[in-house]
């Protein structure tokens, strides 16, 4: 944390000396060539063109005239032809506002002068109108981008020409009366039933969808049934919103309410898509893993979880800086901005990245994976989840033990998961009066009941005579059962012993008695009969 406040300060003094040095360079370098500022904002095609309709929108006419080359000596025939256009962009302008160039040159390859652009057509009637920009230099803003006078003079002559849009043929003439803002109620009818109708029609078309794939690939029907559970929504969302998109520049009231609409629809469509993906994320790494862990392949599992949970923050950074791109930030800063964030957490966030490192290291060795029985720090349990930081595991009093990865990463970590045998190691003590007769007979029915054992590995397996121990002599019962299941190896275990009991008493041997037993209590030599 300190070395995070460290970082933060140093960044926002180099950032505070920079802004000092540019204070410092600004007058030198506006003595010599000093930098031209358009209030107006007609750097851009695109950007003439918006402000122009925000303008006409407020119904500042004499404002819309500045982004046209206005003739100076008829100022009250300029507003009204600058009124008359924005009526035509308004009615008959159908294209996105991202079709028309956004860089201070213009579009460069469309075949006309480097100083000209169109855009359109607008259909009017049987007549089109390319809309001409030119690029000309303002005493006072520098090189700026107007409507030229060319377009104007044929905006004058098709002022008379407009012919009624499709909605104005088939709806009454009564719902064209002003409701709100700068909608009709013929709008407001036109944009709920375009948003709602997908709404409405889309989900039993993809119902109806998935049941034909499910019918035509029976093999894939779960799979398809998945996929359908999942994305349903959102794919009904997004298309429902590019429907409604396409549909609006159709019907809308205003071009300056379109292209504020239009940013809001952007924003929404980013925010779907990236839920959509989510879904499918979601879908493919759960296939995938079931289908590993059908496999055996649980390691593998884990790093598609890990995966997973990194394209899941991929995909939302991306939907974040998408919108803020649409809102109109400046992705420059909010890049520069990121990368002093980035170095800042770099340096403070040490451990956690190291937490991060090793967890990607532990699921790329495949060391463990979700449902792995491991010993950790002499305790036995089990593993419950992976994070990108920690190590959650389920002991066997069923609490929760949480480690971070770069710790586990350098611990000693056994996994029981992967053995197929577990041993069972055991010594039978008899007591030193066992005949050589008994002992002989002891070790061969315990031996013969190894062999005899189906979950036994006899190879490996033995009994023997080991040791002349303090309390008795020790038979050594060195067993591998086969499983790798814990409760049938208690339960194979169990059996062993009750057997090896068994063969003992058949005998007539007797196990050795605990040294405690054994030796004279003080009580006894009281009067109290021992043990």
């Amino acid at each position: 944390m300190r070395a995070f406040l460290g970082c933060l300060l140093l960044a926002l003094a180099f950032a505070a000396q920079a802004q000092l040095a540019g204070r410092m360079a600004a007058p030198a370098a506006a003595a010599s060539a000093p930098a031209a500022y358009d209030p107006l904002d007609r750097g851009t095609p695109r950007r003439t063109i918006a402000a122009f309709a925000r303008a006409a929108q407020r119904g500042d006419l004499a404002l819309a005239a500045r982004y046209t080359q206005a003739n100076p000596r008829a100022v009250t025939r300029s507003q009204e032809l600058a009124g008359e256009l924005a009526q035509l962009l308004d009615r008959y302008f159908h294209r996105p506002l991202a079709s028309i160039s956004d860089t201070p040159d213009g579009a460069v390859d469309d075949g006309l002068p480097l100083d000209r652009e169109r855009i359109g057509p607008l259909r009017i009637g049987d007549q089109e109108l390319l809309v001409e920009l030119v690029r000309v230099t303002d005493p006072d803003a520098g090189p700026v981008w107007l409507v030229s006078s060319e377009t104007m003079a044929r905006v004058a002559r098709l002022g008379a020409a407009e012919v009624s849009r499709w909605p104005e043929r088939v709806l009454p003439s009564g719902l064209f009366t002003p409701a709100i803002f700068d909608f009709t109620f013929a709008d407001l009818a036109l944009w709920a039933g375009t948003l709602v109708l997908p709404l409405l029609v889309l989900p039993p078309l993809l119902r109806l969808l998935s049941a034909v794939l499910r019918r035509l690939l029976p093999s894939q029907a779960a799979a398809i049934d998945a996929w359908y559970r999942a994305t349903r929504w959102p794919a009904v969302v997004v298309l429902a919103l590019a429907m409604h998109a396409a549909a609006l520049s159709w019907y809308g009231p205003t071009l300056s309410f379109r292209i504020a609409y239009a940013r809001v629809l952007a924003v929404v469509l980013v925010v779907a898509v990236a839920w959509g993906l989510h879904r499918a994320t979601s879908v493919l790494f759960g296939r995938a893993g079931t289908h590993l862990q059908d496999r055996g392949r649980t390691g593998v599992r884990s790093v598609l979880m890990l995966g997973e949970r990194l394209l899941n923050v991929l995909v939302v950074l991306v939907a974040v800086l998408v919108v803020l791109a649409l809102l109109g930030f400046d992705m420059k800063a909010v890049l520069a901005g990121l990368g002093i964030i980035g170095v800042a957490l770099a340096l403070g966030a040490q451990k956690t990245i190291e937490n991060i490192l090793g967890g990607m290291m532990l699921l790329a060795d495949e060391a463990l994976a979700v449902g792995d029985t491991c010993r950790v720090n002499d305790r036995t349990c089990t593993v419950e989840d992976i994070t990108l930081r920690s190590v959650r595991f389920r002991t066997l009093e069923h609490t929760l033990l949480s480690i971070p990865a770069g710790v586990l990463a350098q611990a000693e970590l056994e996994n029981f998961a992967s053995r197929n045998k577990i041993l069972a190691q055991h010594r039978l003590r008899l007591a030193y009066d066992t005949s050589v007769e008994q002992l002989r007979r002891v070790r061969g029915d315990i031996a013969a009941l190894i062999d005899a054992h189906p979950k036994l590995e006899h190879p490996l397996s033995r009994v023997r005579l080991v040791e002349f121990g303090p309390q008795g002599m020790e038979l050594e019962i060195f067993a591998y059962v086969l499983t790798r299941e814990f409760p049938q190896f208690l339960e194979v275990r169990e059996d062993l012993l009750l057997q090896a009991i068994a063969c003992v008493e058949a005998a007539g041997a007797r196990f050795a008695e605990p040294a405690a037993w054994a030796a004279p209590a003080p009580a006894a030599a009281a009067g109290r009969p021992p043990r």
